[in-house]
């Protein structure tokens, strides 16, 4: 029983042991992502660009239907049954009844069949634009929060750096309190200042797994989430160009090819709405096989068409003329809006390289001197605790708002190609 006990116990430990090590080995794996390997992902897992491809599909299928000519019908009448006799006796064919097979074929006209292929295949041109546009658009998401995530593991490590500067300022000072160096009050202040680091950092380290779950989400990869890392650099500063010619250049983007298109499409339903006036034929041939009259066997032939009493298609031929008015509408308002945007996200640019600019060339230089003139101040007795902190926010500070800087810079930039020419930053 002993030996049975002690076994049992050395199992137990074994698989404690083993449990941490494979919960310490999966914590410490991580998936480094570069911006191309991420847009990889996204390519293959994306779920919008993934259901703007099944409307691709569906415009296919509605341009197969389009072209299709109306179907014939085929119809099977039995008459002249006697109330008294019935059907009478023998076979099917030796019944006292009027038998009588037709058959009828719709013939369209006014080019009603083309003009519903032409709308169709219009109508498929601006849904494979919108597609592409998704594409655009989702693309422009993964590059923003792919920058996110870059921003927050910056954020991360700067709380965490901060975290540890409190933590040896703290134990440090403790040891001073002891031999008469620093006050109580003093020592109360760096407290007071650890904790605010400490919260900060636990903030970073929640935004950051919130910017990884939303990369993970554009990836398709939800369950490898917490693992995720942006691995890229920040983009460098770069001139912005494209000043001259914007019109040009926004008028091939994908949305507004989908808004020519779509304007192509209500010009041609409005010319099948009036094709509508020109009356459709229906015409057909028919059997007959009846016993009580003579011949047995004959046939026939016979025309319809619709009679205009009523109506004249009128509020058809209306709306489609309305909606090819608003659809031009909607062509001169996309063209519109995609200058205006293309003008905004250039001024944006050119803000955020400025601002950028300044504080990695003057303002982060500046702080972090200033910083590191405090801290050695401050060893000396030469300066106060707090002036010590104040120093240390002010560069606590401009490092925030440079990495804000250069997140807000890298946003704009993958606007700007986005709108302009659908390029990658």
């Amino acid at each position: 029983m002993i030996v049975v006990r002690w076994f049992l116990v050395f199992l137990v430990t074994a698989m404690l042991a083993l449990s941490t090590f494979v919960t310490g080995a999966m914590a410490e794996t991580v998936l480094r992502l570069s911006l191309p390997e991420a847009e990889r992902l996204w390519q293959a897992h994306n779920r919008e660009v993934k259901l703007a491809s099944v409307a691709v599909r569906g415009a296919e299928a509605d341009q197969l239907v389009a072209g299709q000519a109306p179907n014939p019908q085929i119809s099977l009448n039995v008459a002249s049954i006697s109330p008294n006799e019935g059907f009478g006796a023998g076979g099917p064919r030796e019944k006292m009844m009027d038998s009588i097979l037709r058959l009828e074929q719709l013939i369209e006209r006014g080019n009603k069949r083309e003009l519903r292929v032409q709308a169709a295949s219009a109508r498929l041109d601006a849904t494979q634009h919108d597609y592409r546009d998704m594409q655009r658009q989702q693309r422009l998401a993964l590059w923003s929060t792919y920058y996110d995530l870059l921003l927050a593991q910056e954020k991360k490590h700067g709380a965490a750096a901060t975290l540890d500067l409190y933590t040896t300022s703290l134990e440090a000072s403790e040891i001073r309190l002891k031999a008469g160096d620093i006050s109580q009050t003093d020592l109360s202040r760096l407290r007071v200042e650890k904790l605010r680091a400490d919260n900060d950092a636990r903030q970073a380290v929640a935004d950051c797994e919130m910017a990884q779950l939303a990369l993970a989400y554009l990836i398709g990869q939800e369950v490898q989430a917490r693992s995720l890392v942006a691995a890229d650099d920040w983009p460098a500063l770069e001139r912005v160009t494209g000043e001259v010619g914007i019109a040009q250049r926004t008028a091939q983007r994908p949305d507004i090819k989908a808004a020519q298109a779509r304007w192509v499409a209500a010009e041609v339903a409005r010319d099948l709405a009036r094709s509508l006036k020109q009356r459709d034929v229906t015409v057909g041939v028919q059997l007959e096989h009846n016993l009580q009259n003579a011949p047995r066997n004959s046939f026939g032939v016979g025309v319809s068409v619709p009679l205009f009493v009523r109506s004249e298609y009128e509020g058809e031929i209306a709306r489609a003329e309305a909606d090819l008015e608003l659809a031009r509408q909607q062509l001169e308002k996309a063209v519109a809006q995609a200058i205006g945007e293309a003008d905004r996200a250039r001024s944006q640019l050119a803000a955020t390289a400025d601002r950028r600019q300044r504080l990695e060339s003057e303002l982060l230089i500046d702080a972090e001197r200033v910083a590191q003139a405090a801290e050695f101040a401050y060893s000396k007795g030469a300066m106060s605790l707090i002036d010590l902190l104040d120093a240390r926010r002010t560069w606590r500070q401009v490092q925030l708002e440079a990495a804000q800087a250069r997140a807000d810079y890298a946003k704009a930039r993958a606007l700007w190609h986005m709108l302009t020419a659908w390029e990658k930053p």
